[in-house]
């Protein structure tokens, strides 16, 4: 087995990158190449990609998407006290090496490889970059519980975190679905649909090639006025949209809100067969329970009607809770070369875990289900 670090994606076999991918759409070739090639996950933009791959002869049998980071912004799991702590000791924090699909807080496989020898191959690869570069750390962000249980084994600290999934046990309809839930619950997302139906809103499912470039550009405007409105970093571009609407389209959905014939909002996920990723979405007017609708509500109609057991509707928001999604644990893993930091991170995150699985509990005593 051979080990190469590759600093393209596009110079990789797209068809034996995706046979080891499986079908998360954010592992897809066409996924992370268009984040490349759109320079959105750039070095300019502090995402400077070294994948590790693993190859017998001419086969790829190993894969591993890594990046070297001189900030810790699209990550989702942070880390901003421990760069601080480094700085406050005279030590620099970045580069620090990341394993993750960047601007992406989604749960999936980090190691791509089916078997547990290439996995531990490639994060040693990882590890032995980290150490001879210099960076302070490597850190893998979002893996599946049993990959994160295989990188504790090879030494990494353990993270906890929390989001909120929307889970379908087979409802046969969007009124199966508040059938399940309390009284109050049920009714305040009657009240918040019924606001913007007497509004004059309407919605269509957009997907593959009925998603114009014309819908794409709307999108981004969308999308930026959001960002813009609440101060957050425009990670995404066009070119982005349009590279992943070409290349992917049978993983996108795009859900878009007509007043008077004219699209005000939007809002984009990516699915399969069994899950619905909710990723970002932004409006040109202000509507009550028009976030809501277009982002939540929506999607959960399009889970009911295709059969898709999960819907994912993005990272944080406690406010999903009364609308029918119920607390899930993620994961991340850590090494720190420093020893003393490492050991600080360490203890730092035993009692960390303590406070998250209180959490998960009060989120749960104050479930919505019936």
């Amino acid at each position: 087995m051979n080990i190469r670090f590759v600093e393209r994606i596009a110079d990789l076999p797209a068809s034996q990158w995706d046979a080891l991918a499986g079908d998360n759409p954010f592992l897809r070739h066409a996924f992370l190449s268009a984040l490349q090639e759109s320079a959105c996950a750039s070095p300019a933009t502090g995402w400077d990609a070294r994948y590790v791959t693993a190859w017998e002869g001419d086969a790829l049998v190993g894969a591993m998407p890594l990046y070297f980071k001189s900030h810790s912004w699209g990550e989702f799991v942070f880390d901003w006290a421990w760069a601080e702590a480094y700085k406050g000791n005279g030590l620099s924090y970045y580069p620090k090496l990341v394993n993750a699909v960047p601007f992406t807080p989604v749960t999936g496989a980090r190691l791509l490889a089916v078997t547990n020898e290439v996995r531990t191959a490639l994060l040693a690869a990882a590890l032995g970059l980290a150490s001879e570069s210099g960076a302070s750390s490597l850190h893998c962000l979002f893996p599946d519980e049993d990959q994160a249980r295989e990188m504790a084994g090879c030494g990494l600290m353990l993270r906890r975190g929390v989001q909120l999934h929307w889970r379908n046990p087979g409802y046969g309809g969007f009124e199966d679905f508040l059938a399940d839930l309390r009284n109050d619950k049920r009714k305040k997302i009657r009240q918040e649909r019924r606001k913007v139906r007497e509004a004059g809103i309407r919605f269509e499912h957009l997907r593959g090639e009925q998603i114009t470039a014309a819908y794409w550009q709307f999108f981004t405007r969308c999308y930026e006025r959001t960002h813009r409105q609440f101060n957050s970093p425009i990670a995404l571009n066009l070119d982005f949209f349009l590279r992943i609407g070409a290349t992917m389209p049978e993983n996108i959905l795009l859900i878009v809100a007509f007043r008077d014939a004219e699209p005000i909002a939007s809002a984009l996920n990516l699915f399969n067969s069994s899950a619905l990723y909710g990723r970002s979405w932004g409006t040109l007017e202000y509507h009550s329970g028009l976030h809501f609708e277009t982002c939540y509500y929506q999607a959960i109609e399009f889970c009911i009607e295709h059969g898709i057991a999960l819907f994912e509707g993005g990272a944080q928001g406690e406010h999903k809770l009364a609308r029918g999604f119920l607390p899930v644990t993620t994961w991340s893993a850590h090494w720190l070369a420093h020893p003393r930091f490492a050991r600080a991170v360490a203890d730092y995150l035993q009692r960390e875990a303590g406070g998250i699985e209180q959490y998960v509990d009060e989120l749960n005593e104050h479930a919505p289900f019936r």
